[in-house]
């Protein structure tokens, strides 16, 4: 097999929870997530993050989120580690620029203010 592990990020849709009594909510939601890991991921052992599961649970058992973005991770043993997927923002170097512009703006503007 291959050393690397294999990463997917997906957007899954979680509004077939509805259909189930308020109180399986939350139940369903992770039932669903492990269904569409196994689908396609092609293996039967999933396990889902400590972060992942508390995010879903954080609004309760009749509230959980509509749709989660999630980072499947398949490890050299067919176990798929399920986790949210948080996109790092990157920094534009436009914003560095204008950030400096506004501290030399303030350096300037200080000066003016102690020569009075």
């Amino acid at each position: 097999m291959s050393e690397e592990n294999t990463t997917r990020i997906y957007t899954v849709n979680l509004a077939k929870a509805w259909d189930t009594p308020k109180y399986r909510r939350t139940d369903r939601v992770i039932n669903i997530i492990k269904e569409f890991t196994q689908r396609h991921m092609q293996t039967d052992k999933v396990k889902i993050d400590q972060d992942l599961n508390r995010h879903i649970w954080s609004r309760g058992k009749t509230n959980p989120p509509r749709k989660i973005r999630l980072r499947m991770i398949k490890e050299d043993d067919d176990t798929v580690v399920v986790s949210s997927f948080i996109e790092e923002k990157m920094s534009e170097p436009e914003t560095e620029e204008s950030e400096a512009e506004e501290s030399v703006a303030r350096a300037e503007k200080e000066e003016t203010q102690k020569s009075k």
